[in-house]
């Protein structure tokens, strides 16, 4: 996988995203909605530059195998944030079950990309 190229293009959501958020749902999203959105840019955000630097890392030292912590920074993206702004915007509180498991890949990324490095 690229991941400097997955990140660059998680980036431009997370961005579009944000300012949906910000301008387009600012009277639709009570304190507590919003303050769910707000969260699910937030990891999106570091999520999407841990993904660059995952890539730029694999071009720099292609022998750390770095796939896989990229992988599951992509996962909880996807899962961690994707429910958050689901939950914010619907209001479905059944999603609160699935978010942990992207909190969940987002520590193991994190957990394998510090093991690779060392």
């Amino acid at each position: 996988m690229n991941f400097i190229s997955i990140g660059a293009i998680l980036g431009v959501f997370v961005v579009i995203l944000g300012a949906f958020g910000a301008h387009g749902l600012k009277d639709l999203l009570d304190d507590y909605g919003q303050s769910i959105y707000d969260k699910a840019v937030l990891y999106h955000m570091f999520h999407s530059i841990a993904i660059l630097i995952v890539g730029i890392i694999q071009k720099s030292v292609p022998d750390l195998e770095l796939q896989l912590s990229g992988l599951f920074f992509l996962l909880g993206i996807i899962i961690f944030s994707g429910s958050l702004y689901v939950l914010a915007i619907s209001g479905m509180k059944w999603l609160g079950m699935i978010t942990p498991i992207g909190g969940l890949l987002f520590i193991m990324g994190w957990f394998l990309l510090f093991i690779k490095v060392i």
